[in-house]
């Protein structure tokens, strides 16, 4: 290892910025860190990786040793610690940066990019290398069941990177995947998003044509087929491309998926399918990811491996080990038959996809899809008609108020009111509650056994998931004889 360091990071509870911290902090270096709000699960792996945190920021933060700054992409330069870093001189790095100097030198950067399905994908691909000992590094976007951790550092050449198109920081407006040197890819999908950031669709096409054309011609790319974005950027790229889909889609995409899932059933709580590689049939996989998105995402991760050399009973055995990732159609909780789930969606494909496959998976249960529109692009009217048709695969939609939306201007403003409305006139139940303490209430007197309730948010969403769980406790607890 190189000499170790002092690196201060700014805005440290950050996702990404804590999983580097604890990599930092295992690879040898002397981390520390600060960051306006520190709260779990973040806070937690810093404590366990015994790492300092100060709350808020403050010039005396950055200790007078340090060697190194990184900026977390939400810092703006007018932070007083970056104030503080550019009046020392310094150096200074971002995240994906100090990714790119301190760790991707001397590893095979497999990236996983796409609008929709990066985390579930790259930590399955982590995972399955981990059970066949392949020893990767990774860094996801989420919480890994199976490493309980965001985050690994192992002596393998492989590193796992979920590939964010999102921007960098302060001073490197670009995309975050950029500076991830892919040796090789999966790419899941391309639509819209981040309109905080992003003018348009040809926005970031144009940032996925970038990303794609750094895998060198060694290297392979598996994308989604059937999709017209995709067609898009992978026009002149030197790198072999493989196209993977499900015989559940278009049959038109038949001919020109080089990996597809066919003959697929649903045994409870797994998904059976045979894998066909360039028409022909490699064999049977069995998941226990549900839903046509999910099946997708495997198919991509089966077939990297099976071009890193992975056996197949390698690649089964770490499908059948993944635990799942927290904040994906995870069960928090279970009272009295009522399933409480907790789920990351914020788009309208995303969500789509999952009500679709929590309806596949419990066809009998009453269906609620309880939505907080956080993100950037849901509190804005972009996707306004499109979330009416995702909400229409619920028995009962509860929409919140839309997060913080002071700095979006009123006529491009998500109308929750309207999606409602417009639902009703399918004939579906829904409602528009602004507030975590009404929606509580609601469902604390209309829920009943047999229920499956997905809430779903980009943010905390105020505990609801865990507030509902200890109202529900209390009173099946009082309804029971003593």
């Amino acid at each position: 290892m190189a000499t170790p360091e002092r690196i201060h990071m700014i805005a440290i509870c950050g996702t990404g910025m804590a999983a580097l911290a604890g990599m930092l902090k295992k690879a040898g270096h002397h981390v520390t860190g600060s960051d306006q709000s520190i709260y779990p699960p973040m806070s937690t792996l810093l404590t366990q990786n015994n790492i300092a945190c100060k709350q808020g920021y403050a010039p005396e933060h950055i200790e007078a040793q340090t060697d190194r700054v990184i900026i977390g992409n939400a810092v703006s330069k007018d932070n007083s610690e970056v104030i503080e870093t550019l009046k020392r001189k310094l150096p200074y790095l971002s995240m994906a940066s100090a990714l790119e100097t301190y760790f991707l030198e001397d590893k095979k950067a497999l990236v996983v990019a796409g609008t929709h399905g990066k985390t579930t994908t790259s930590a399955l691909l982590a995972s399955i290398l981990v059970s066949a000992e392949k020893d990767p590094t990774a860094l996801i976007g989420g919480w890994v069941k199976n490493f309980n951790s965001n985050h690994r550092l192992g002596d393998g050449s492989f590193f796992v990177i979920e590939g964010d198109e999102y921007d960098t920081a302060f001073f490197d407006k670009g995309p975050k995947f950029l500076h991830y040197r892919p040796q090789n890819a999966i790419l899941t999908s391309i639509e819209f998003d981040h309109a905080d950031i992003f003018k348009d669709l040809s926005a970031i096409l144009q940032v996925f044509q970038q990303f794609v054309r750094l895998i060198p011609q060694s290297g392979i790319l598996l994308a989604e087929a059937g999709s017209s974005e995709i067609d898009q950027v992978l026009k002149d790229i030197p790198c072999q491309v493989e196209r993977y889909g499900t015989e559940l889609d278009d049959p038109s995409q038949n001919n020109i998926c080089d990996w597809q899932a066919r003959a697929v059933k649903q045994e409870q709580a797994f998904i059976i399918f045979e894998v066909w590689y360039q028409q022909r049939c490699l064999g049977r996989m069995k998941s226990p990811l549900i839903g046509r998105h999910n099946l997708k995402n495997t198919l991509a991760v089966i077939a990297l491996c099976h071009h890193l050399d992975l056996s197949w009973p390698e690649i089964q055995k770490g499908l059948l080990d993944f635990k799942g990732i927290k904040r994906r159609q995870e069960i928090v909780g279970t009272v009295n038959d009522i399933i409480v789930m907790d789920d990351f969606a914020h788009h309208p494909t995303a969500i789509a996809e999952t009500l679709a496959a929590l309806r596949l998976r419990y066809p009998s249960r009453r269906l609620w899809a309880i939505f907080e529109p956080r993100s950037a692009t849901s509190r804005r009217n972009i996707f306004q008609a499109a979330f009416v048709q995702a909400f229409r695969k619920a028995d009962h939609t509860v929409l919140a108020a839309p997060f913080a939306t002071e700095k979006i201007p009123p006529e491009e403003r998500l109308n929750p009111e309207k999606i409602i409305t417009e639902l009703r006139a399918f004939g579906k139940a829904a409602d528009f509650i602004p507030s975590s303490e009404e929606i509580l209430d609601t469902l604390h007197q209309q829920v009943r056994p047999g229920d499956l309730i997905c809430i779903m948010s980009s943010g905390g969403f105020d505990g609801l998931h865990k507030m509902l769980l200890d109202r529900l406790n209390k009173a099946d607890a009082k309804a029971k004889p003593a």
